[in-house]
């Protein structure tokens, strides 16, 4: 698979990347062993690339992800960690906590990514994204924190998740090594990176943004979503082209077209899914096509 910086600045990751979002709701999946199997048929499909968040499955899952590397040294030596701090709720490890709320104050992003490291069982994170903006925190205060884990070399570059176009700016003028990433929600039914300015800054920047819920957390397959059906037919017509094609492939295919270039965060635990993502890098949507795809998921013809 190909592998690609997010920046100039950052390490090197797959185009693709294995999400673990909701890794605990597949009872197989869930266990270190039954991880481990998972993250073998990824590293086969050249999907080197773990993303996970302190915040996932009631804050269990780093430890699950952690304890999977520990079975096998040989896996854990051939991937990279991202994770994302900044979401705290009340969850059984906090009872005390009464309200969700944002914190990426400095010592909150830096405790959290030292536990993330305990958890993972690694001494440096390839990268930590600030999970949402801080609504109470100044930038300077966030920009503290990611610089003081970058000067200690326990993070290998920094960015952020859902942050929009100016709150990225105001961050990047704080930070001492440039931010790598804006990880949002893009896929064929939520298109609004490509028009509220996230895609144009990203390219602006040289910056790889990271694509969460590309398949629309499964809404592609969904009976009954007239949409979802519009996208599913509008797939079958064009699948010969692409050599058979499934939908799925084709709404990843469409994502890595753009030329933001961003990395997909597959959602899948189900191994053929995550062989078939793999293939999608190979099918190049011409331009006629990939605005078809758009007019059939968005239910209408461009402007």
């Amino acid at each position: 698979m190909t592998r690609a910086r997010l920046h100039a600045t950052s390490p090197e990751f797959s185009r693709l990347a294995f999400g673990t979002w909701r890794l605990l709701d597949s009872p197989s999946r869930a266990t270190p062993e039954g991880l481990l199997e998972l993250l073998k048929v990824c590293l086969d499909c050249g999907i080197t690339t773990i993303d996970t968040a302190e915040i996932y499955g009631g804050y269990r899952v780093e430890q699950l992800v952690g304890a999977a590397l520990a079975l096998d040294t040989g896996v854990k030596q051939r991937i990279e960690l991202i994770t994302k701090a900044g979401i705290y709720v009340p969850n059984s490890f906090h009872p005390e906590r009464r309200f969700a709320h944002y914190n990426a104050s400095a010592a909150r992003l830096v405790k959290s990514a030292e536990k993330s490291l305990r958890w993972l069982g690694v001494e440096v994170l390839d990268c930590l994204l600030v999970h949402r903006p801080d609504w109470l925190a100044s930038i300077d205060e966030t920009a503290a924190g990611l610089n003081q884990l970058l000067q200690a070399g326990k993070i290998r570059s920094a960015g952020v998740s859902n942050y929009s176009p100016s709150q990225f700016s105001a961050l990047s003028s704080r930070m001492d090594q440039p931010l790598v990433t804006n990880q949002v929600e893009f896929n064929l039914f939520h298109i609004d990176p490509i028009g509220d300015g996230v895609f144009d800054q990203c390219q602006e920047r040289q910056v790889r943004p990271m694509a969460w819920s590309p398949l629309a957390g499964g809404r592609l397959f969904a009976e009954g979503d007239v949409a979802a059906a519009r996208l599913r037919e509008a797939c079958a017509a064009m699948a010969d082209r692409y050599g058979g094609a499934s939908a799925d492939q084709l709404g990843l295919a469409w994502i890595l077209a753009h030329p933001a270039q961003p990395v997909p965060v597959l959602g899948t635990t189900r191994p053929g899914r995550v062989q078939a993502a793999a293939a999608a890098l190979d099918l190049p949507l011409s331009r006629e096509d990939w605005y078809g795809l758009w007019e059939a998921a968005q239910g209408r013809r461009i402007p």
